[in-house]
């Protein structure tokens, strides 16, 4: 079963949040159809770690805003990578050393990107 409305609706938001704070790249990844617990990955990346803080931030507020509370954050207090579950969304914003080095979106290659509709979005970027 693909992705929700409401899932698109997140990762569309969790999105825009990340161009407005400048990430250098940012993904969406469909995993419904492989993972139980969520429906799409968002990844994000920056040039430093002030600036993933600083992704990590607008795309908690933006998301509160549309009554979407992190259920779990992690790796904050290093601010290299820092995963936001949302429960249908999963936001994973990355500095650009990491998300070269982990290459998410390799790992998640048989899975379809989703249409963020973001500036700074990369289409076909796998």
């Amino acid at each position: 079963m693909p992705a929700t409305d409401r899932s698109l609706e997140l990762a569309r938001a969790a999105a825009h949040a990340a161009a407005e704070k400048l990430a250098t790249t940012i993904v969406g990844i469909d995993v419904s159809e492989q993972l139980a617990i969520t429906d799409i990955f968002v990844i994000a990346s920056a040039e430093t770690e002030r600036q993933v803080g600083a992704i990590v931030d607008e795309v908690e507020d933006s998301l509160r805003e549309l009554g979407a509370k992190p259920v779990r954050r992690e790796g904050q207090r290093d601010g290299r990578w820092v995963l936001i579950d949302f429960g249908d969304i999963v936001v994973h914003v990355q500095h650009d050393e990491e998300r070269e080095f982990y290459e998410l979106e390799r790992l998640w290659k048989d899975c379809p990107e989703v249409d963020l509709g973001a500036v700074g979005t990369e289409q076909g970027g796998r």
